[in-house]
Order: structure tokens, then C-alpha cells, then sequence
């Protein structure tokens, strides 16, 4: 998926904000190019796992859908861990055709990381970073 640093920022933005809770949230997307970032509320409201709030799943993919996008990626943040799918990240990834990305800020600076996850298979997904 093709990103703009823009994008990019408000996503690691919304990590930093959320810290030391994880943070979560959905990227729309056109023709494999993120379009608009939706923040979400984490319903676990933890550092060490996320929930997306149900009704804020729904609300996204609604105005994502009547958008006529599509959900691109699901993204999250690890603040004590490198930002790698956990066993947790697996067994919630519902979404195959979507990309799963994590801001890792246990370090200095923002690692961010895009996986595909199917069927509890880890793969690691091309983030194209624009501008």
C-alpha cells in the first residue's frame, strides 16, 4: 500500500497521543493507495493490547464503505515491544485482504511495520512511503 508521509505522521501522531495505551485505528483506501486515516477508540484502554471500540469499527467501515473505498489496513501501536504482530494481533486479524500495521515506540523514534496475516500466517507487506 502507498501511504503520504502525511498519512503516515497522523497515524504515528495518534500512537504517541495514545501512549502509553496502545492505540488503533482504519486506513481507507483507493486503487492500493491510503486515502484517509481513521482513528479509533481502544476499548481495552491497555499497554499491552487494543480493542477496537465496536461502535467505532462500525461507524469506519460505514463512511469507508459509503465512501466507496476500501479498508486498506487496520493499524495499531506497540509501546513496550517491537512492532511485530503478537499471538493477541493474530488471533484478532479478521481482515485478509487488509494490511496490519504497527508503530513500534519502545525505541527512539517510530518503527512502523505493515504485515499481511492470514489464516494465523505472519507475512511481511510493502508500506510505500510517499513525500
Amino acid at each position: 500500500m502507498r501511504i503520504s508521509r502525511a498519512l503516515l505522521d497522523e497515524i504515528v501522531e495518534h500512537a504517541r497521543s495514545e501512549a502509553p495505551n496502545e492505540c488503533c485505528g482504519m486506513v481507507a483506501s483507493e486503487d492500493g493507495r491510503a486515502v484517509a486515516v481513521h482513528p479509533a477508540v481502544n476499548a481495552a484502554a491497555s499497554p499491552l493490547r487494543y480493542e477496537l471500540d465496536p461502535q467505532d469499527q462500525y461507524r469506519i467501515e460505514m463512511a469507508i464503505d459509503d465512501a466507496g473505498q476500501e479498508l486498506g489496513a487496520i493499524y495499531h501501536s506497540h509501546t513496550r515491544s517491537e512492532p511485530y504482530p503478537s499471538q493477541t494481533d493474530v488471533n484478532l486479524a479478521f481482515h485478509p485482504h487488509a494490511l496490519y500495521v504497527i508503530v513500534g515506540l519502545a525505541g527512539g523514534d517510530p518503527d512502523v511495520r505493515a504485515y499481511r496475516i492470514v489464516d494465523g500466517g505472519i507475512e511481511d507487506a510493502e508500506l510505500e512511503v510517499e513525500g
